[in-house]
């Protein structure tokens, strides 16, 4: 028989998220995912079987201890362990309207803290790497032509890597104004303009492919040889494979994903001068203050901003001290 804490999860995360709130798939599975580590959890450290976890074993004791076992023995980030949080604390909210006697509970849990960020600066690329590794792929063959629009595209329209692979043939423009469709998060579309050469590759790849044909709307834009869609763990074993070909030791010493090119895109339109609200647009952020962590970890732009700021304050001619002989005396008597 099914226990109390069983049946609630599978409503949860079926009537309610896929049901009423209309969540994707995506947004399932990471909460799916988090529910998996919580059970792991209980079974490797409480040694209580999935079979056997209730609702009353799980209160803010055990999901303050389930954190802390993210960070110790996963070695979890903090925003990893506060996205797993989030999940529990969302089920833990629509808990309360199901089940008012465990009102108290539900709000104890709730009121467990988020883990601290270490604040550390967003990981990117330099210009110079990242035309580095775009220009890895052999573009003497079909694999590396493919591999080679691949990842101009996931630089140039600084997709998330699930809607890199969401993409397909209907959501590219080639022709003038070349844009890509990208949908992401809540299902929200947004239309981000594509560079000159990055519609060169696209056009090149749909006509080698014959995707520029009618009836290939629906077509996966990058494939697998199966002509399956490729997923995210394809996606990032070819970013990682040419990330392993890299000649220079300071970019294979760089931790590269997806996500990195992402920001990598946004650091360098911030420091090309490129306003936020732009920015924010190109990524499909809410929140421009969500963004606005480019414009705090781009150093070079403060530079620049310093450096054009009165330039002439600063005088930095210097006199030939070592023709000073008062000076030399003194130093030779100091």
């Amino acid at each position: 028989m099914a226990t109390d804490f069983a049946v609630l999860l599978h409503r949860f995360l079926t009537t309610y998220l896929a049901g009423l709130r209309g969540c994707s798939p995506n947004t399932i599975t990471s909460y799916r995912d988090s529910f998996k580590l919580l059970i792991c959890y209980f079974r490797d450290e409480h040694h209580i079987a999935p079979d056997k976890l209730t609702l009353d074993l799980i209160d803010a004791t055990a999901v303050t201890g389930f954190v802390a076992w993210l960070h110790t023995s996963r070695h979890n980030s903090a925003s990893t362990s506060n996205q797993r949080l989030a999940a529990i604390d969302s089920f833990f909210t629509w808990l309360q309207t199901q089940d008012p006697a465990r009102m108290a509970c539900c709000q104890d849990i709730l009121a467990i803290p988020a883990s601290k960020h270490d604040h550390l600066g967003v990981a990117h690329l330099s210009i110079e790497h990242t035309r580095h590794l775009l220009a890895l792929p052999d573009r003497g063959t079909r694999t590396g032509r493919r591999d080679a629009t691949l990842l101009a595209t996931l630089y140039d329209t600084a997709a998330r890597v699930q809607e890199l692979a969401d993409l397909t043939v209907r959501d590219i423009r080639v022709q003038h104004p070349a844009m890509a469709a990208l949908t992401g998060k809540g299902r929200k579309t947004r239309h981000v303009p594509l560079d000159a050469n990055t519609t060169t590759l696209l056009a090149a790849y749909l006509s080698e492919h014959h995707l520029d044909r009618p009836g290939h709307d629906e077509h996966p834009l990058f494939f697998n040889h199966h002509r399956r869609k490729l997923s995210r763990g394809g996606i990032a074993w070819i970013l990682s494979k040419y990330h392993a070909q890299a000649s220079d030791p300071t970019l294979r010493r760089t931790h590269l994903s997806p996500h990195t090119l992402r920001h990598s895109r946004a650091m360098h339109l911030y420091d090309a001068g490129v306003p936020l609200p732009y920015i924010r647009d190109i990524l499909g952020h809410v929140d421009l203050s969500t963004t606005e962590i480019y414009a705090r970890a781009s150093t070079e732009a403060k530079r620049k901003a310093l450096e054009n700021l009165y330039p002439d304050i600063v005088n930095a001619d210097l006199a030939e001290w070592n023709h000073d002989s008062d000076l030399l005396d003194w130093l030779t008597n100091l």
